[in-house]
């Protein structure tokens, strides 16, 4: 629906709408990564192929902020040092296959990017904080996958979906609110 509502503005509207292109292949990165992780069935490659798009996904996500406004380069240093510690203390021990420790570092790194450019948007204030949501709902369903994955702790498994389609709502939510605010400040005159 995500994909829809965001082509919806991207052919409706007049303007330099182009940036929301890299919503979409994130979006659409997103549900192939899916597919691939639904049916890895303990298959490490299709793991690391899922991360792989989860990876290209979060590229969108954080060009699209970079074309909104700058990284947040205080906001990404914080973040970072948590996420890094989080996986040299907690997962590094436990993933003995190298591609997928790789796979899953480089998609730590470019996840917490993500966020730091997320909070470095100037935009209206409810866009920016529902992208910011948005991207940060990602890694928290991420680390409660990493918990699940890795580590073999499954008391927040629930919250995996919910938080991760939440996410998507929040980024869609927040393009909505780009054009609220753009028909705002250029309302339609008639004469």
């Amino acid at each position: 629906m995500g994909i829809i509502i965001i082509l919806g503005f991207l052919f409706g509207r007049k303007g330099n709408n182009k940036n929301l292109w890299m919503l979409v292949g994130a979006f659409v990165c997103s549900i192939i990564g899916d597919w691939f992780l639904s049916r890895m069935n303990g298959d490490v490659s299709l793991f690391v192929k899922g991360i792989a798009l989860f990876f290209l996904a979060h590229v969108g996500y954080l060009v699209y902020a970079l074309l909104n406004g700058k990284m947040h380069w205080k906001a990404t240093a914080i973040v970072l040092i948590g996420f890094l510690a989080f996986f040299f203390l907690v997962l590094y021990p436990k993933i003995t296959d190298t591609a997928l420790m790789a796979a899953s570092l480089i998609y730590l790194l470019i996840s917490c990017f993500s966020l730091g450019a997320s909070m470095g948007m100037a935009v209206d204030q409810t866009e920016k904080w529902s992208y910011v949501v948005g991207i940060g709902l990602i890694l928290f369903s991420d680390t409660i996958i990493a918990f699940k994955e890795f580590v073999g702790y499954h008391t927040f498994d629930f919250l995996i979906t919910p938080t991760y389609y939440l996410a998507h709502i929040c980024i869609t939510y927040s393009v909505i609110k780009r054009f609220e605010a753009a028909a705002i400040q250029t309302p339609n005159v008639t004469q």
